[in-house]
């Protein structure tokens, strides 16, 4: 792990270099879009054939177009195979999230009105949407319900989850419960670009949606990338990442155990930036002690060797200008007084205040969606909430009396660029004997 002094260093040419590091669209990832455009022009010519190729081909299952779908028995099966408090934490996880969408909904709202004209506007959700839900290492139920119940909360219809299956063909349990809990109306056992395809145009078995949400792997989000404008995307997430603001009173326990939570994502960015010397060398000695006792050590440990990053600076200003130049997707604010610190961000995808606020709950219960902004995007973009999958639609009335009041600058300003029909829309209105 990489220890950074500020004033050892050109700090700017090195946040450079994190920021690539960051990104993910730097480096190999382009080498990848050839057979991302491959995949999405098959299956969008070939639909369900070119599903079963790249399902043998990339996840090793083969599985015909009528096994794609997830069944109810295989839902009601996988009930039987977890533990009753596994479910009622999902249950949990499941409430605080809505309560917090629907705190955070936007209304509609009442119209404004002057002088002949009224302006509403108007909301409606979107009518389906595609949760991308990826597979390897681990089952993520917690993306099922991140994904799902803001959009549920918006009002969407109809959900549509797609996921890789394992060779044999099954999904693990703990993913169908949390897709049944959260109301997930559809599950088919498609992974990787291939279901990005189908979900964005649709084959003879998996619908075509208005909008696809989740993260995935390189070829997933590439593919995203590629079919934004057939169907909406939430975002292009890189690396899972946390940074760290931490000042001398900081529990360097606390400390390593959150860079060690990122850094299992393998890959997960941990960056640590501190004034405090001490709390380095407390930090560091931390790390050694609890690395050790994780089930993933050597795949973390490498994570954090490659990934990881403490910055000493000289102050807590520098801190936080640091840490806004990185816009991370999860900042931690660990000081004594972390709200003063909280007034100078302003670029952080979550931010998670205090001793006692690991972004583990946000991750699992607190309410918010851990889906984030990553690679820098924070600076002009949100993490997913249930705005994100509502519409806004202008309505507007004109009076007569108003549309004449209006007609002269309607008139100038179409006619500087040249528009005579815009004139004539308004001019036959207002005379109807003018000759229109």
């Amino acid at each position: 792990m990489r220890i950074l002094r500020a004033w050892e260093c050109n700090i700017d040419r090195e946040i450079v270099k994190l920021k690539q590091q960051l990104s993910l669209l730097d480096g190999l990832a382009t080498n990848h879009r050839k057979t991302v455009l491959k995949i999405i022009h098959d299956v969008r010519n070939l639909g369900d054939k070119a599903i079963v190729k790249y399902s043998k081909c990339f996840d090793k299952v083969s599985l015909s177009p009528d096994e794609f779908r997830v069944i109810d028995k295989e839902i009601e099966d996988s009930y039987k195979k977890i533990s009753l408090p596994f479910v009622k934490s999902i249950q949990r996880a499941i409430s605080n999230i809505r309560a917090y969408q629907e705190h955070i909904k936007i209304r509609n709202v009442g119209p404004l009105k002057a002088n002949g004209v009224v302006l509403d506007t108007l909301y409606t959700p979107l009518e389906s949407v595609g949760v991308y839900v990826p597979g390897g290492a681990a089952s993520y139920p917690s993306t099922v319900l991140m994904n799902t119940v803001p959009a549920k909360v918006a009002g969407v219809d109809k959900i549509v989850m797609t996921t890789p299956p394992a060779k044999d063909g099954s999904i693990p349990p703990e993913r169908l419960v949390a897709a049944r809990e959260a109301g997930v109306n559809e599950i088919y056992k498609v992974g990787g670009a291939q279901a990005i395809a189908a979900l964005a145009f649709g084959t003879k078995t998996i619908p075509k949606v208005d909008k696809i949400v989740g993260p995935g792997n390189i070829f997933v989000t590439l593919a995203k990338k590629e079919i934004f404008g057939y169907a909406g995307i939430d975002m292009l997430a890189g690396p899972s990442e946390v940074l760290i603001i931490a000042d001398d009173r900081a529990n360097p326990s606390f400390v390593a155990s959150d860079m060690l939570s990122q850094a299992e994502h393998t890959p997960g960015i941990s960056i640590l930036v501190t004034f405090s010397e001490s709390l380095v060398k407390q930090v560091k000695t931390a790390l050694k002690q609890q690395i050790s006792k994780l089930n993933r050590q050597e795949d973390t440990r490498k994570c954090l060797d490659k990934f990881g990053v403490i910055i000493l600076t000289k102050n807590i200003d520098e801190c936080v200008e640091i840490a806004n130049a990185l816009a991370p997707e999860h900042l931690q604010i660990m000081t004594q007084n972390p709200r003063t610190v909280l007034s100078g961000i302003k670029h952080a995808g979550a931010i998670f205040l205090g001793a006692y606020t690991p972004v583990a709950v946000g991750d699992y219960i607190a309410g918010p969606s851990h889906v984030l902004p990553t690679s820098g995007t924070a600076r002009f973009s949100s993490g997913l909430s249930a705005n994100d999958f509502l519409k806004r639609s202008s309505v507007i009335t004109y009076s007569r009396p108003a549309l004449k009041e209006a007609y002269k600058d309607v008139a100038e300003i179409s006619e500087a660029e040249g528009l005579d029909a815009h004139i004539q829309s308004v001019q036959i209105r207002l005379n109807p004997r003018s000759g229109f």
